[in-house]
């Protein structure tokens, strides 16, 4: 599947070679036990990342019922279970990195998403799937290209926290933020390039 990414890349990135800052999140705290981890910049190399895994990673699109009609997911979409190897070194030593970090069960699955343009999207949701659902957890984000706002607010509706991804930013949402809150990329009508996230999760939570 062909996704012709035309990423206009960062002047704060290094341009070229692919590897991983000392991790130094900023935490916020959300309330209702839930928590937000940021830091920008972790990723560094990304525009060279990003055009790395748009070209080589196997994209597939899927459909989803809508009520009464079956759409397209406004987005890209692939997956590496706990026994699959990942599309680059980088990611797995990221992964070993944060797991490291939170000094907590390993991450062990990586789901991609590619937002080619303003169109594609996520809607408002919680990783509630299995132990989201009941347990407290972590997901942690990592996002190449252009930077795509992230929307966070309380389950329900409420304030919304928005925070910039891309360029090789992380954030980790943890505590019961999967299950007290609710996070978002929206559609936007203005020329934005293209984005890929990388979520890393523990077992067990999609």
């Amino acid at each position: 599947m062909s996704t012709s990414p035309a990423l206009q890349g960062s002047l704060l990135d290094d341009g070229g070679q692919i590897g991983l800052a000392p991790l130094a999140v900023r935490r916020t705290i959300l309330g209702q036990g839930a928590w937000l981890d940021v830091q920008h910049g972790w990723l560094t190399g990304a525009d060279e990342l990003f055009a790395l895994l748009a070209n080589e990673v196997p994209w597939r699109g899927e459909r989803r019922q809508m009520y009464d009609r079956t759409v397209d997911v406004p987005r890209l979409l692939a997956w590496y279970g706990e026994e699959d190897e990942l599309p680059h070194p980088i990611l797995t030593e990221a992964r070993a990195a944060l797991t490291e970090h939170y000094e907590h069960e390993p991450f062990r699955t990586a789901g991609l998403c590619y937002y080619r343009d303003g169109r594609d999207s996520v809607a408002w949701h919680g990783d509630r799937i299995g132990r989201g659902a009941t347990e407290d957890t972590m997901v942690a984000i990592l996002s190449i290209g252009a930077p795509r706002p992230l929307l966070l607010r309380p389950r329900g509706g409420g304030h919304t926290i928005r925070t910039a991804a891309g360029h090789g930013a992380l954030l980790v949402m943890g505590g019961s933020c999967q299950r007290t809150w609710e996070h978002a990329v929206p559609k936007t009508a203005k020329p934005v390039g293209p984005r890929i996230s990388i979520q890393f999760r523990l077992r067990g939570v999609r």
